[in-house]
Parts: C-alpha cells; sequence; structure tokens
C-alpha cells in the first residue's frame, strides 16, 4: 500500500499538511559510503525557484532518524523526515464542492469524513520529496548507471517559455514530457513475468501525481512500424544494437543498451479560472475557484523525482540479482 520494493523497501508516510512527511529505507546494504550532502543537493533541485512553479516553498532539510557509521550504511534501515512548516489549511475546504480534476471527490468517497484532502493530502506532489530522497540513496547502489532528464515539450512546445508565461497570465497551467535515459546500464536486470523492468518502472512511475502516460524506446510510433523496421540490429557480441528502439528492454530484462523512458504528465488540476463542480450535499451544480499556491507547470520539478524513482527501481533489481 504504502511500499516499494522487494529486496530494497521503500515505506512513505506523512501527507500535504502533516506535520511532517518522511520514508524508510529497508534493505540498504551495509558498509556504502553516503554522501547526505549530495542527497540534499539532489532534493534541493525538485524545488527550484523558477518561473511558473508554485510559491509554496519549503525548506526542505533533510533529517535523518537513523545513524551512518563514519559515513557508511550500517545494514540497518534508513529513515529520515522532512518537517511542513508553510502549510495553510483554509485554502483548502473542498470536502463537498470537490475540485475538477482532484482527488478530493474520489478520496472523500473513499475515506469519507476521516479523508486528508489538505492540499491534495497524500496526492499530493509534495509526497514525492521523500521518493527523491529514498531515490538518490538507491543510487549509492548503482554508481555505475547515469540516469539523465531532459524536458522533451511543455504545452506541446519544444520552447515553451512563451507559452507558459501565457498560461500563468491566463490563470491556467500546461502538461509536458521528460524523457529519461539511463545509460551505461548493464545486461540482466528484470525478473520476467510480473516484475519485468516495464512493469516495475511503471508501477513506480504512475505513484507520481500527474503522470498520465509512459513509452518505452520507439514507444506508441512501434505501432506504426514493420517489423523490419523496429528490430534493432546487434552490432557486437555484447548485446550492443544500431538502434535502440526496444529502449533498452527485451522480454522484460535490461539488454546492456541505454534504457529510455517518456513520461507525459497532465496539467496542474489546480487554476485560477472558475471552474464548475457539484455540491455532493444538494446536489447542485455551482462554480468555484480556487485559491492557494500551485504551479502553472511543475514539468520542470520533476526531473529529480523520475531520475530518483527509476533509481529506486534498478537498485532493487540489481539487489535481487545478487541474490
Amino acid at each position: 500500500m504504502n511500499s516499494f520494493g522487494r529486496k530494497l523497501v521503500f515505506t512513505i508516510f506523512g501527507s500535504s499538511h502533516s506535520a511532517a512527511i518522511g520514508g524508510v529505507l529497508d534493505g540498504f546494504p551495509a558498509g556504502i559510503k553516503v554522501n547526505t550532502a549530495q542527497i540534499q543537493e539532489v532534493l534541493d533541485r525538485r524545488n527550484p525557484n523558477l518561473f511558473g512553479t508554485t510559491e509554496r516553498k519549503e525548506v526542505d532539510e533533510i533529517h535523518w532518524l537513523t545513524n551512518f557509521n563514519n559515513g557508511y550504511s550500517t545494514g540497518l534501515p534508513i529513515a529520515f523526515l522532512l518537517n511542513n512548516k508553510n502549510v495553510r489549511k483554509k485554502d483548502y475546504d473542498f470536502e463537498i464542492t470537490p475540485r475538477p480534476g482532484h482527488a478530493d471527490f474520489s478520496q472523500v468517497s473513499k475515506f469519507g469524513k476521516y479523508a486528508d484532502i489538505s492540499g491534495g493530502g497524500q496526492a499530493s506532489g509534495r509526497l514525492t520529496a521523500p521518493l527523491v530522497i529514498a531515490g538518490t540513496l538507491a543510487k549509492h547502489i548503482i554508481p555505475d548507471i547515469n540516469i539523465n532528464t531532459e524536458i522533451i515539450e511543455i504545452g506541446g512546445k519544444k520552447e515553451y517559455s512563451q507559452k507558459l508565461e501565457q498560461a500563468y497570465q491566463q490563470g491556467d497551467s500546461l502538461g509536458g514530457i521528460v524523457q529519461i535515459t539511463a545509460s551505461n546500464m548493464q545486461v540482466g536486470l528484470g525478473e520476467p513475468f510480473f516484475d519485468s523492468v516495464e512493469s516495475l518502472v511503471s508501477h513506480l512511475f504512475f505513484s507520481i501525481p500527474g503522470v498520465k502516460g509512459i513509452e518505452f524506446g520507439a514507444g506508441f510510433n512501434s505501432a506504426k512500424m514493420l517489423g523490419s523496421e523496429f528490430n534493432d540490429t546487434f552490432s557486437d557480441k555484447f548485446g550492443k544494437t544500431k538502434t535502440n528502439n526496444a529502449g533498452g528492454i527485451n522480454g522484460g530484462i535490461t539488454n546492456g543498451n541505454d534504457l529510455i523512458v517518456r513520461v507525459a504528465f497532465r496539467p496542474p488540476s489546480s487554476i485560477g479560472i472558475e471552474q464548475k463542480t457539484i455540491n455532493t450535499e444538494t446536489n447542485q451544480q455551482t462554480s468555484i475557484k480556487i485559491g492557494g499556491r500551485h504551479d502553472s507547470s511543475y514539468v520542470p520539478r520533476t526531473l529529480p523525482i523520475l531520475e530518483s524513482a527509476l533509481a529506486l527501481v534498478l537498485a532493487d533489481l540489481f539487489l535481487l540479482n545478487k541474490n
């Protein structure tokens, strides 16, 4: 439910406006030098002071609840938390008039009057902060694999600054596409059938709020190709291929070529434009205008989140391969 992984198990806790959020990473091997300063730097990338991103700024200083032995992991679970200080619960009274596109209605339907929807509750992007910490820790297990991200487009544009400005001025929002590439991959990660690389990456990526689509390699374009076009021709005995339409995966197992994933994010649901909703007590349609502090596009903030999520998957599969 709130945990992911088989050998390297990550458990998350907290919600957008709880006193704190955090996580526990269990199964982390002993004897690994942990660079906590680097982890803090990656976390800081998640909250850049960029145009169009939320005005909610949390000073995300990591509080380590478990000790490292002279900077090395001990083999025990690693626990950490981040305090939530910049909280304004008064902006989120939507139990009766749920916000379109948000999880208000579904969460209240499931949990009733006990639902925590303030700031989005556990459906908030705020919960990606512990994921970044856990994933950056996981990178220490697979230091030879290089993971990079780039924004392909925002709002359908490769040059998106003007469109982002326009959406901001109109009180609207934009989605986008990000590509993640893992290079210097080893062969053999992945456990068919249900724990294929695609299955696990998709599982964790779709846990990230706002993700609506994922493709590997040629992705949806492969549906338009002939087999003679799609098949990647081997160029050496180590499995390198001339093309990479498979995205570095065959049969759910990494083949040594770059692992290539593209992720589509929907536009943020919180916008400054008046919208129609339903009053769930009267069953009458009404209008709402959402206050609070929100992103015009959260795509620029997702790069370290996606890198960390992929590292968590690959580190878990790496440890699984060792046993």
